[in-house]
């Protein structure tokens, strides 16, 4: 059996490095030219959930080398006003790591480098006696028994699949950046939020080699030109305690992400076309769950293709499992994100 997976994130490498040595063979197509070219954030927080995954679908030793360097966290969400008085805090017990996210996505692709394509833009696929046929917008096409978009949020298979299927702005703007590690030595969790007025908040969490910034604030107050963002993001925290005034300072390497959602629908038929992760169910990152979320889907569906079952009954399991848990995470993103970032609340 041959499987198209469309889409080079962590998911679809993940999915990859799941099928090596089985039965199955894979091909991964990705439209970026390489896997470096676009700012997608920096530390990625892995719970037991993302990290059973990698456990599933990696090499023994690669697995072992990886989390042996990564940076493990208190695990604790806390919570401060702009003074850095303690609002709340959360234990969340169980295991966590903090990693940078290009490290992952270097590690899922070490030993599958063979079998990803870059510059392969999806146009659109066709199912049809048996197989599926994904054509790109070079002019060529790739055939196989099963396709996996694995594309992310702005999934080109998801438009075409399930046209029906939304994905809604959050009201929000992050602006993800860098800090010398040191200046948050105190604050090791696994998330600290910073809230201040107007739900404008500094997130916090550290790596093994740096600690991560984010400022998150409604759209509308952000503008699009992007040298304007430190000086603006120090007008809306004018007055905070001094010691986040001086992060901000030394915030470096800032990029803008607009924070879109998927909306919850119904189960849809299962057939040789499917999804995994932000293609599926893209969230608020309030859950911190969507980079798990993606593992265990390329892990649960790696499982499903290999397992000799017959291929849609084998895919349907999957499925039910792959939305009910994500959707859910979808809804619980939303509460949390309404809560701590003031996102705009899911349509019905």
């Amino acid at each position: 059996m041959k499987v198209i997976v469309i889409g080079a994130g962590l998911g679809g490498l993940a999915l990859a490095n799941g099928l090596r040595g089985t039965a199955v063979d894979v091909a991964v197509y990705e439209r970026d030219a390489s896997p470096v070219i676009r700012g997608q954030g920096y530390r990625l927080h892995l719970g037991d959930v993302g990290i059973d995954a990698l456990a599933s679908v990696l090499a023994p030793e690669r697995r072992a080398a990886f989390v042996a360097a990564a940076h493990v966290p208190k695990p604790r969400f806390v919570r401060l006003d702009p003074a850095l008085r303690v609002l709340e805090e959360h234990d969340f017990g169980g295991r966590h790591l903090s990693v940078d996210r290009q490290e992952l996505r270097d590690t899922l692709l070490a030993d599958v480098k063979g079998l990803v394509t870059y510059g392969k833009r999806l146009t659109a696929f066709q199912v049809e006696a048996g197989q599926v046929t994904a054509c790109f917008a070079d002019g060529t096409t790739a055939t196989g028994e099963v396709l996996i978009g694995a594309d992310g949020v702005g999934s080109a298979v998801r438009r075409q699949y399930l046209p029906h299927a939304r994905v809604v702005g959050t009201g929000l703007t992050q602006l993800y950046g860098k800090i010398p590690r040191e200046s948050a030595e105190d604050l090791d969790h696994v998330f600290s939020a910073v809230t201040g007025p107007g739900h404008r908040v500094v997130g916090i969490a550290l790596t093994r080699d740096y600690a991560t910034l984010s400022f998150s604030a409604r759209s509308e107050e952000l503008p699009s030109e992007p040298h304007l963002l430190r000086s603006l993001v120090m007008e809306m925290t004018s007055g905070w305690h001094p010691r986040i005034r001086r992060m901000l300072a030394d915030w470096r390497e800032i990029f803008p992400l607009v924070l879109r959602t998927s909306v919850p629908i119904d189960p849809w038929d299962t057939t040789r076309v499917t999804l995994l992760g932000d293609a599926a169910h893209a969230m608020s990152p309030a859950g911190g769950a969507g980079a798990n979320l993606a593992l265990r889907d390329a892990a649960g569906l790696a499982a499903a293709l290999a397992s000799g079952r017959p291929l849609i009954p084998a895919l349907r399991s999957y499925e039910r499992e792959m939305i009910d848990s994500g959707f859910a995470a979808i809804r619980a993103s939303a509460v949390n994100g309404a809560r701590i970032l003031g996102q705009d609340p899911l349509p019905s």
